[in-house]
């Protein structure tokens, strides 16, 4: 599996890296979630009826899943994950929101084949196409899976989450662009852009829209956010950053340094997701 932060758990199989990766999702969801509501409801500018059936590809703890059953209040709701641990936080989630009558999990690899879960109106996948290994096969699968005129959603989080400053008072700065540097040589959160495939797999491309989220004030939660996934960053980095980097990666990890994330009032969590509309001819 290639490294990458973003909000699917298709290769998640260890209970305690399943269990942090969660926290992860469900916490992003929190601090930056803001995106949701506004690609939600372009999407329903681009369906021409009412939908009945919402299939999500790779859902995660079920962020993406549960803001379609809100927005969407007349559908039935199905989401698709190769981690039983990610769709049973998905199914407490849906039972404590009022949801569960409308949701259904089902725990499937899709590398191996696509799933019969009937003909659906949408299929939503966020951070997920570019993690299987053959995502022409699956688009055209999904492409066979939706009704005509049936909208595809693909969901992509085209730069990783900024939250630090510039200058954190420690060390050098822009410790955060060097991490980000490192890790884009190590191909984390790399996707094509999907517009080519969309239309060589059956559909017709809508719109490609890019929709930005930041976060200020940072809510509560933005520290743990930072902790979690800063933590994420480090071990991925562990041999790739300066000895100094690391020594400051390691203060603003620690619970108790003063320069610690969970003690400042600086951080400014921003990022962008694109999406692209396609529907079936």
């Amino acid at each position: 599996m290639a490294q990458h932060s973003h909000h699917h758990t298709a290769h998640t199989h260890d209970h305690d890296h399943g269990t942090s990766l969660a926290d992860l999702l469900d916490l992003d969801a929190e601090v930056l979630g803001s995106y949701l509501e506004p690609l939600t409801e372009w999407v329903g500018q681009h369906l021409r009826e009412t939908p009945r059936r919402i299939v999500d590809v790779g859902s995660g703890t079920g962020v993406g899943t549960l803001t379609l059953a809100r927005r969407f209040p007349a559908a039935e709701v199905i989401a698709i994950d190769r981690s039983e641990f990610m769709l049973e936080r998905l199914g407490t989630a849906a039972r404590e929101q009022g949801l569960a009558d409308r949701l259904s999990v089902v725990h499937a690899d899709l590398d191996v084949a696509w799933t019969a879960v009937g003909a659906a109106d949408v299929v939503w996948a966020a951070s997920s196409l570019h993690e299987v290994a053959d995502p022409d096969r699956v688009l055209r699968d999904m492409c066979a899976a939706l009704n005509p005129a049936g909208l595809l959603v693909v969901v992509e989080m085209d730069a990783l989450p900024r939250l630090l400053p510039d200058d954190v008072g420690v060390g050098r700065p822009g410790l955060e662009s060097r991490c980000h540097e490192a890790l884009a040589r190590m191909n984390w959160n790399s996707h094509p852009n999907w517009q080519t495939h969309l239309e060589r797999n059956g559909f017709e491309v809508v719109e490609e829209r890019t929709f930005v989220s930041e976060a200020n004030p940072a809510p509560p939660s933005t520290g743990r956010y930072a902790q979690t996934y800063l933590r994420r960053i480090r071990s991925a980095l562990d041999g790739q950053l300066a000895a100094d980097d690391r020594i400051t990666l390691d203060l603003l990890l620690s619970d108790d340094d003063p320069n610690s994330v969970l003690r400042r009032t600086d951080l400014i969590p921003r990022g962008t997701r694109t999406a692209w509309a396609a529907r079936r001819p």
